[in-house]
């Protein structure tokens, strides 16, 4: 089995870098609000997506509808202006042919006068400007000007459209342009039609209707108005519309998905109501079945885990009286071991080793057996924790001198926590212990540090490490990195499973880190004061910059 991930918690190193500099803007955090919404709701998904491509389903519609009505517009516009044109054309011409001036400047008065009584339009009507100029192509001396509607001019015409008339005479010729409205004074788009009129005496001349598209543009600036607001209004609509069909979804999952935190807490009796004969009544109904499946299992499991409990108790409690009768005989043997011969001798040895152990793995069990039936409590009080360090570090003297490995302690100073001191000591001595088995009798180095809320002790061996993966599995009951490898300093299995339900006990971590080649560290972190939850561990879990082993061989 592996260790709960809950009971991990979060690496909290002194030596990670601190979220610094300045304090996010408030554009920043209302991203951060939105993006975090987002993910968090599906209404809010539904709804946005929803709204966004309605906009974009309108915005296409109306562009496309803008693009018909405006070519619409534009089309009727050329076809009645070139019938109108047409028609007041040959109501010039007629009304030129039958002019009889005999001198240039009786025909530009003359001209002047047709152009102002039959083709100019009566204020205040701007619908229509005109135009009378002498062709591109002529030739002849004779000249009358220039006849045009007060704010227009020869240059109002482009030289393209005078040089299209001049070869296609017999054709109206027209162009889209841009002019300034002499009514307005303001920019407008305007239509031009040409033809061509001959005059007795001083030959071809071009008359020139000017058509401002001020109607058809405030036509088409009204529809674009009146488009967007109604877009807005559907969207509006369209998003009401998701919404409320979305909360017939939500609402029901977001009920189902808070029964089934609430089932996930321990409130095994939590049901969905489940009415209807739609999926969301299959899901309710799922739901309570698959509850009435976990409740049904989970009391299965803890009435077996009271047995189980109960079981192992039982047994540990019942072995020490023989056992307490076979350690006797046991060291009555081994006092008199010198008596025997040597195989017996030795046998009597082992037979009070295995016994020492024995003793060992029944007080583990009785301790797992009341950190599983909820039963440990602690005896808290300022302690120490260097000191504890030092007395560890002492009473496995000899052990250490028989591995091989060098033993370091580094503190700058007391560290005093309220703590359970037969505990901890418990605990260190565990991972002690452990680092002297595995260490491969290299450097083993103990780290004791505090901050405001915790002190922290480092437990770090140069030995075999951990492979990936292993730094769970270390505190799982009677776990064993190599199985092949043979115990120097005995042990039963449980002692590092012990050591977790200890610092557990004091909401406290204990961390383990390692790296084949490199070896290993054990972290505990413990919070200074019972009621003042622990926050930073004032000790890194993975090494610094580089291994001590790295600077003790450049020493």
């Amino acid at each position: 089995m592996t260790v709960p991930s809950r009971d991990v918690p979060p690496m909290a190193d002194a030596g990670a870098p601190a979220a610094g500099g300045r304090r996010p803007g408030v554009a920043s955090r209302t991203v951060r609000a939105l993006s975090r919404r987002w993910r968090e709701s599906v209404g809010v998904r539904v709804i946005t997506t929803t709204l966004s491509l309605s906009l974009l389903v309108v915005a296409l519609l109306g562009a496309y509808l803008y693009g018909a009505i405006g070519t619409g517009l534009e089309t009727d516009r050329l076809n009645q202006a070139q019938a109108e044109a047409q028609q007041l054309t040959r109501v010039a011409q007629a009304k030129f042919d039958s002019l009889s001036a005999t001198s240039v400047n009786d025909l530009y008065i003359q001209a002047r006068e047709i152009v102002r009584q039959n083709l100019v339009l009566p204020a205040p009507d701007t619908s229509r400007y005109v135009i009378l100029m002498r062709s591109i192509d002529n030739t002849n001396p004779g000249v009358i000007g220039v006849n045009a509607s007060p704010g227009l001019t020869a240059a109002s015409v482009p030289l393209d459209l005078r040089t299209a008339l001049a070869k296609d005479p017999k054709h109206e010729q027209t162009k889209f342009i841009d002019i300034v409205d002499p009514a307005t004074s303001r920019p407008v788009t305007a239509l031009i039609v040409g033809s061509r009129i001959r005059i007795t005496t001083i030959g071809s001349y071009d008359l020139y209707f000017v058509y401002p598209m001020t109607r058809e543009a405030t036509t088409l600036a009204r529809f674009a108005r009146s488009f967007s607001v109604a877009s807005v209004i559907l969207a509006l609509l369209v998003s009401l519309i998701a919404w409320v069909v979305t909360r017939q979804v939500v609402i029901p999952v977001g009920r189902a998905a808070a029964a089934a935190e609430r089932l996930a807490a321990g409130d095994l009796n939590e049901r969905l109501q489940a009415r209807g004969h739609d999926e969301l009544a299959a899901l309710g109904t799922s739901f309570n079945a698959m509850a009435d499946s976990l409740q049904a299992q989970i009391h299965q499991l803890e009435g077996l885990s009271r047995v189980q409990q109960r079981f192992v108790s039982d047994v540990s409690h019942e072995l020490r009286t023989p056992l307490s009768t076979v350690r006797m005989a046991a060291d009555l043997i081994f006092d008199t071991r010198e008596d025997f011969t040597a195989p017996v001798a030795r046998s009597a040895e082992q037979l009070h080793a295995e016994l020492d152990r024995f003793e060992e793995l029944l007080t583990d069990l009785l301790e797992i057996s009341r950190f599983d039936a909820g039963a440990a409590v602690l005896d808290l009080e300022p302690t120490d924790v260097r000191a504890i360090v030092e007395k560890v570090l002492a009473d496995n003297a000899r052990l250490a001198e028989l591995s091989g490995s060098q033993v370091r302690l580094e503190a700058s100073g007391p560290a005093i926590a309220d703590i359970d001191g037969r505990r901890v000591e418990r605990i260190l001595r565990n991972l002690f212990v452990n680092a002297l088995e595995y260490g491969e009798g290299q450097p083993v180095v103990v780290h004791v540090a505090t901050n405001d809320t915790a002190v922290a002790v480092v437990v770090e061996d140069h030995g075999v490490g951990l492979r990936p993966g292993e730094a769970s599995l270390v505190f799982t009951r009677f776990w064993r990195a190599d199985p092949a490898r043979t115990r120097t300093t005995g042990g039963t299995g449980l002692g590092l499973a012990i050591a977790l339900e200890d610092a557990r006990l004091h909401g406290g971590w204990l961390q383990a880190w390692g790296e084949i080649g490199v070896g290993s560290r054990f972290r505990l972190s413990l919070p200074r004061h019972h009621d003042i939850p622990l926050g930073v561990s004032p000790l890194s879990l993975s090494p610094e910059r580089r291994s001590l082993r790295a600077e003790l061989a450049g020493s």
